[in-house]
Parts: C-alpha cells; structure tokens; sequence
C-alpha cells in the first residue's frame, strides 16, 4: 500500500514537472514571437520607412511565423489568430479575414483529405506500393525508384503530406538496416515533395499560388496544363534522386517478403475505379488552349463531390467518425495562408521593397530566375513553405510591376513556388520533410548532406524549365 501510494506521488510529481516543462515552452515562444514581431515593425518603420499599416501587418507576421515554427501553440490555433488579429489592427475588417477560411480551394483540399481517408482506411496506400515495388528490381536503388514512382502516383490526387503519411508506414517496413532505412525514408520525403509539384493540388503552395493569381485577376493555369509543364521536371528531379540517395548502397541487400501478404479486394477495386473516374473527369475538364476549352465544371466541387462521395453507403468507404481523421488544422493554415495574401495585397506591401527588387531589374532575366530560386532555397530553410509562398507572392507582385509584364511576372512566382517544394535539408521546411523527420528517427545531419545535393539539382533545373519551357504555356 505504503508503496503504491509513493508511485502515485511519484506519478503526480512527473505530471506538474511536465505541465511546468510545457507553460515555460508555451511562454518563451510567445515571447520569442513578440520580440521578433517588435523587432519586423522596427525594421520596416525605421530602415525600409515603411507606413505604420505595412509595419505593424509585418510585425503580425513575424509573430505567426514564428508561433507556426517553435509551436509554443497549436498550429490550429495560431491558423486562426488572423481573425482576431488583422481586424483588431486595422489590416482587414472581420468579414474579409474570415471569408478567406471559406476559399473555393479550401474546399478543393477538404475533397483531397477525404479520398486520403477512405486510401488509408482501405489500405489501397500498401497494395499500390506492392505493385510498384514488384515493377521494379530488387535491388536499393530499384527500392528507391517504386518509392519515387509510387510518391508521384498518389500524389496526383493527393497532398505531398498525405502520400507522406500514407506511405510512411511502407518505407520504414521495407528494410531494418539503419542506413537502408534512412535512405528510404528520405526517399519517401524528397520524393513526396518532387510529386507535390505535379498536379494543382498536390501541394499547398500550388493552391496558394494558383489562388493567389485568382484574388489579382492573373489568368490561370488548368489542371492538364501544369501537369504537362511539371511532369518533365518530376521525372528528372525522380532520377536525381535515386542517383544521389544510391551512393554507397551497391552492396546492401533486401527482403521483401513483407509485401507477399498483400492482396487486392473488392474495396480497393472500388476505390481505384472511383480514383480513376475522379482523374479522367479533371483531365476532360481542363482545357488546353487553344486546342480545347475543356467541359466548364468547376474544379473544387468536382473534388469535393468525390470526397463526399467516400461518405455514401455501400457506394464510399467511410462513416463521419473517420473524419476526424482529416486534418482539420491544416485546412485552417490554408485560411491564414489566403488570409495573409489579402492583407499583403491590400497593404501595398511590395512598395515597401520596390527599391531591393529594383537592383535586379536590369539583369537578364535567366539571371533573375536563378537568384530567385536561391532566394526561395535558403528562405525555406527558415520558413514554411506554405508561409513562405504566402508572404513572398504579394510582395513579388507589386514590387516588379515596373520592370516586368504579367507573364514574367506569373513565371517569377511560379519559380519561387516550385523551389519553395524543393527546399530536402531542413525537416521543417516541407510537410514530409517534418512527417518523416519526427516519425522516421533520421538524423538531421543525413538531411541536409542529401537533401543539399538535391537541392543544388534544383536550383538549376527550375530556372532552366522556368526560361526555356514554362513560359511558352504563359
């Protein structure tokens, strides 16, 4: 008795310890995003003589970035702070904060998290894999391409985060050798987010930006047109990949036994028609111009009548309980994402850096586009890619409608997105990059030595495809 009543004591002791641990962390990253966000209004106010408004909108800023990165507070509720905060300051009214929350594309992602349910909870993630990994030799780097391969395939439909999840679970049961392993799991990450680049909605930095050309009146870019402009790209950044992460593994071996219990059912027939169905339907309805206008529907209740579809009985695959598997933080990030476009935009906020872009304005512009996109490399290393393409977009906007036209203008932030993907050092920089970091054991160290080299590759690649091939679709 004497005894049990001690672990009790004990127990309780290590609770409080951990509540205080928690409350110190909570404090000293608000605080942290107070002092950053006092120190962004005194740089904009006093260096770049900045408005109070664009001031104290940078001030907010710096405080929501730097509470999505140390997350002294749920990212959900640090998503929601704009609504509270941009009215209280004067940078939008309460009606134009929260109707950001409501963007058609956030709607589009919603459909987006339901299909990733009704994958995961069917197991069609694992059967795919199989498939890829039975296409391909048994070998490390053959291992490395079906992971490749199959990343890109679901990430057709799905969100670079949701293939990293689904297949998270795969690339850690491939192998127990650590390096092996490791290998793998940064495969998974790097490759997730070279497939995040391949259709509209794979990523939400593509939504962002495509979102962000909508709200300034920019023309846009249908689903079938930027596959046909980011496909060439993937399969080169896929092959790079391989090539970079196979160094040193020529003799390692494999058993792939695990796999053998895999088995097709009728769910995952069903699934894949409906999967099949929902990709030839956005195809048909994209046009590509000037060869076909394409069947008119709107893309974002397409994908959500889908993800609604998964709720139907004996026709979907899941009950409203399985919802609260989908990400619903995440979604309120895109709200704050679209939330900070507007208020950037209404701000004038790329006045404000007029002058810096101005020294770049009479370099050639295959020059500017590759600055650019060591700009985005090393800005993602600090920042978010959603928060990044959110902030970057607007001032980018503004601050080059001097010197360049809409269409350069689109292919600059188009850059700056697609680099922003392609940011393989830091764990916090991308989605899988964080999901496989804190899920899969890698040392930060195997990250970045990698994901250096396979940034490099990017850097290069995106300016080329970005002078001599994007723009003939703009």
């Amino acid at each position: 008795m004497i005894r049990f009543s001690i672990k009790r004591i004990r127990a309780k002791a290590r609770s409080r310890a951990r509540k205080r641990s928690d409350f110190v962390k909570t404090l000293l990253g608000i605080l942290m995003a107070v002092f950053l966000g006092f120190f962004g209004f005194s740089f904009v106010f006093f260096y770049l003589e900045a408005s109070v408004k664009v001031s104290i909108l940078i001030a907010l800023i710096a405080i929501l970035i730097t509470l999505w990165t140390n997350k002294a507070l749920p990212i959900g509720v640090v998503s929601l702070l704009p609504i509270i905060l941009f009215p209280s300051f004067g940078i939008l009214d309460t009606k134009e904060a929260t109707s950001n929350y409501a963007n058609p594309i956030v709607f589009l992602f919603l459909g987006g998290f339901m299909i990733a349910a009704a994958t995961e909870k069917t197991g069609l993630h694992r059967l795919i894999a199989k498939v890829f990994l039975s296409k391909f030799p048994k070998t490390p780097q053959g291992i490395l391409y079906a992971l490749g391969f199959a990343s890109i395939l679901l990430g057709s439909a799905l969100s670079n985060s949701t293939v990293a999840l689904l297949l998270l679970p795969v690339a850690m049961s491939i192998s127990d050798d650590k390096i092996l392993k490791t290998r793998f799991l940064l495969a998974l990450a790097f490759s997730a987010s070279i497939g995040g680049i391949t259709t509209p909605i794979s990523s939400p930095a593509n939504l962002i930006y495509l979102g962000f050309l909508e709200s300034i009146n920019m023309p846009s870019i249908s689903f079938t047109t930027w596959i046909f402009m980011m496909l060439p790209l993937v399969f080169i950044m896929l092959f790079a990949m391989v090539k970079i992460l196979s160094i040193g593994l020529e003799k390692k071996e494999l058993d792939l036994s695990f796999f053998e219990e895999v088995n097709i059912t009728q769910e995952h027939k069903r699934l894949l028609f409906f999967l099949s169905a929902l990709l030839l339907i956005l195809f048909l309805n994209s046009p590509i111009k000037p060869f076909y206008d394409g069947l008119g529907f709107n893309e974002n209740l397409i994908l959500l009548a889908f993800g609604l579809l998964m709720f139907v009985p004996k026709i979907g695959f899941l009950n409203w309980n399985d919802s609260r598997s989908i990400p619903y933080e995440l979604i309120f990030l895109f709200g704050a994402s679209f939330c900070i476009a507007m208020a950037f935009s209404q701000a004038e906020l790329g006045g404000a850096f007029a002058k810096f872009f101005a020294l770049f304005s009479d370099l050639p512009f295959v020059f500017f586009a590759f600055i650019a996109s060591v700009c985005a490399i090393i800005a993602t290393s600090l920042l978010s890619t959603t928060a990044l393409i959110a902030i970057i977009l607007p001032i980018i906007n503004v601050a080059t409608t001097n010197y360049l036209d809409d269409t350069y203008r689109m292919l600059t932030m188009l850059l700056l997105t697609i680099c922003a993907s392609f940011s393989f050092m830091i764990p916090i920089s991308t989605p899988p990059n964080a999901i496989v970091f804190n899920q899969g054991g890698i040392k930060a160290f195997d990250m970045i030595k990698f994901g250096f080299l396979l940034s490099i590759v990017g850097i290069v690649t995106v300016s080329l495809f970005g002078i001599w091939y994007w723009w003939i679709f703009l």
